[in-house]
């Protein structure tokens, strides 16, 4: 079982998620115009258009000026699965160990993997002395890069055992769900997480039969992150089981941030999202997770997971940047998924 006293997965939210305060980069950043400021409940407004050639299987989608009743600046990129892949690039670290690997932004990563026509920032990750960790998985073309980080503690006197989010494509199609890594022989996919939870009894380190009947992780590609927060065509958003709540998560799960998440709908597109917050355009504040499950819901998804947030949020479009980064610039991240032309 990996156990490495780097971090605690909490902490190292709050080092993805939160604010570094860099200077902003307000020249570069488009400045785009809200659809029907004065219309709440206004539709979201197809604008694939505006990014240059486009595959016919793709579609992008710009948000009305409200939703769930509060000011957005989001953009949703709606892709027919029937007819392409998802596609991930990741930092290689199958064991957890720590990787050379640089961080990309996703800028970086469009250059890199051949200037995809869609690419969002991908699951958590941090960095400490001068090694990247991944903190979520990672599968490229059948490859573990990486697995879910398997353990969380507040005080490292308690040790806690979650299953963490992840959403896979694999041969029968899209699904999200819970995993648990002990090693490269034993990497369990459950229907349903661990009912862990802050200052409760630990839970039972996870299994083949616990928490539910287990598969062995096995996809073409996939992502971690979390929580999940549609699964059957339900909102779950499993934060508290899975753990990334509590006075030192950084994933801010009920306060409002700018967000990414990814879903899957009944009819095979696949949902990239991403939102803007804290004031980055003023007077958006960005969405809770439950507010997140409802848009994703809304969408038509049935399977959905959240992704990193808050100053990792990026989505590109042949290239061009869409929602404002909190940062101010792109930060560099350990994971992007991405679709090709």
């Amino acid at each position: 079982m990996i156990m490495k006293k780097v971090l605690s997965i909490l902490t190292v939210a709050a080092l993805v998620l939160g604010s570094t305060g860099c200077k902003k980069r307000d020249n570069s950043i488009p400045n785009w115009p809200w659809h029907d400021p004065d219309d709440p409940d206004g539709e979201w407004v197809d604008v694939t258009a505006d990014y240059g050639f486009m595959p016919e299987y793709v579609q992008v989608l710009q948000s009305p000026s409200r939703l769930q009743n509060k000011n957005a600046v989001a953009y949703i990129a709606r892709v027919d699965m029937t007819k392409t892949d998802m596609n991930v690039w990741a930092i290689n670290d199958p064991e957890l160990d720590g990787s050379s690997d640089a961080l990309r932004t996703p800028k970086e990563c469009y250059e890199a993997v051949g200037k995809p026509c869609v690419i969002i920032n991908g699951g958590y990750f941090y960095s400490d002395s001068g090694i990247n960790y991944p903190a979520s998985l990672a599968i490229s073309n059948g490859t573990m890069l990486s697995p879910n980080i398997n353990y969380a503690s507040e005080d490292w006197v308690v040790m806690y055992y979650p299953t963490r989010g992840v959403f896979l494509q694999q041969a029968s199609g899209f699904v999200a769900g819970w995993t648990y890594f002990q090693d490269a022989d034993h990497h369990y996919l459950y229907t349903a997480p661990a009912a862990n939870a802050w200052g409760a009894t630990p839970l039972q380190v996870p299994d083949e039969n616990f928490p539910t009947a287990s598969q062995s992780v096995v996809a073409k590609n996939g992502v971690g992150g979390g929580p999940v927060l549609i699964k059957n065509g339900e909102i779950v958003c499993t934060y508290r089981q899975e753990l990334f709540n509590g006075e030192t998560s950084g994933i801010l799960c009920d306060t409002r941030h700018p967000r990414t998440a990814i879903g899957i709908t009944a009819d095979k597109h696949l949902v990239m999202f991403v939102c803007e917050g804290r004031d980055m355009t003023p007077g958006v504040p960005g969405y809770t997770l439950d507010e997140l499950a409802k848009i994703m819901l809304a969408q038509g998804c049935v399977e959905a997971m959240n992704l990193d947030g808050g100053g990792s949020t990026c989505m590109l479009l042949n290239g061009k940047e869409t929602v404002k980064p909190s940062d101010g610039e792109e930060r560099p991240v350990g994971c992007c998924i991405y679709i090709t032309k």
